[in-house]
């Protein structure tokens, strides 16, 4: 029985969500396994890997393939890489020890690359957050500026049209007053 270790596509459509299984290489594609060795979610950034290591190694010592794409995985993750070292170890170029402590080395290396594109994209993340919220004050500040420039338009004509108001309604009041007082010099 050819064992192929591959993806099993479960999720929704257009948001994937895959098992990880060792299935039998002439099985449908989701169909029938023999075991599931760890979880993929690619909907987020960075990637999702939740794997057996211990069981993802022993089904690859046993001879099963992995497909392109779980082989990228399993390489990300560090198990073709102990694999690798443990033929080493088997062929006697190296000791248990060294290959585990080579593999110890390259994790270290490997969860420092992982940490360095989280707060990267982190840091994207805000500054892209900081660029909108600039841009949004920026235009906030301008529609308040056009804002005011209207209000200031508004009232600087409905004071000119009061001061017209009051200088028109000034004159016939004068003129009122110089008729009641030609009107009391005349009684007089």
């Amino acid at each position: 029985m050819p064992l192929k270790l591959r993806l099993q596509r479960h999720g929704k459509k257009r948001s994937p969500f895959y098992h990880i299984v060792a299935a039998d290489s002439r099985a449908p594609r989701d169909g029938k396994f023999v075991e599931k060795v760890g979880t993929y979610n690619p909907n987020v950034n960075p990637a999702i890997i939740d794997l057996d290591f211990e069981r993802a190694l022993h089904w690859l010592t046993a001879g099963a393939q992995p497909t392109d794409t779980c082989r990228a995985i399993l390489s990300y993750k560090g198990v073709m890489y102990m694999n690798h070292l443990n033929k080493g170890v088997k062929k006697g170029a190296m000791t248990q020890e060294q290959a585990q402590a080579k593999f110890d080395k390259w994790m270290e290396g490997k969860e420092a690359q992982v940490a360095a594109k989280v707060s990267g994209l982190d840091k994207a993340q805000r500054e892209a957050d900081a660029a909108a919220l600039k841009a949004e004050t920026e235009i906030k500040e301008k529609r308040a500026a056009e804002y005011a420039a209207k209000n200031a338009e508004l009232a600087a004509e409905a004071a000119k049209a009061k001061a017209e108001a009051e200088a028109a309604a000034a004159p016939e009041a004068t003129e009122g007053e110089a008729e009641a007082s030609t009107e009391e010099t005349t009684e007089a």
